[in-house]
């Protein structure tokens, strides 16, 4: 590792302990309030969307639509379907097999 990346992985520990040490110090023991509990609650899978988003539509720095997108939307459906993680994951990975082999 160069001190570069070294430099980056400290400063991010530090950034992290931060603000996770912010949150009680600024608060003092009181809970959150009711409006930004409901924020905090929706962070975690608004983040966790746009992860997924960047990962299947994402090549380099442009947009790529390809057999990654079936994959996600038979994962959407099996989803809504109430279908078992691994039978999500199998199915999605099936569709976008099949999706490549055909193109």
């Amino acid at each position: 590792m160069t001190s570069a990346t070294v430099l980056v992985l400290v400063c991010c520990g530090v950034g992290t302990i931060a603000l996770k040490g912010a949150g009680p110090l600024l608060l003092g023991g009181r809970p959150l309030p009711p409006r930004l509990r409901s924020v905090v609650a929706l962070a975690g899978p608004a983040l966790l969307a746009a992860l997924v988003a960047t990962s299947t539509l994402g090549q380099g720095s442009s947009l790529s639509i390809d057999a990654r997108l079936v994959g996600l939307g038979v994962a959407a459906v099996a989803i809504r379907l109430h279908a078992p993680a691994l039978l999500v994951i199998v199915l999605a990975a099936a569709a976008t097999a099949l999706v490549r082999v055909a193109l």
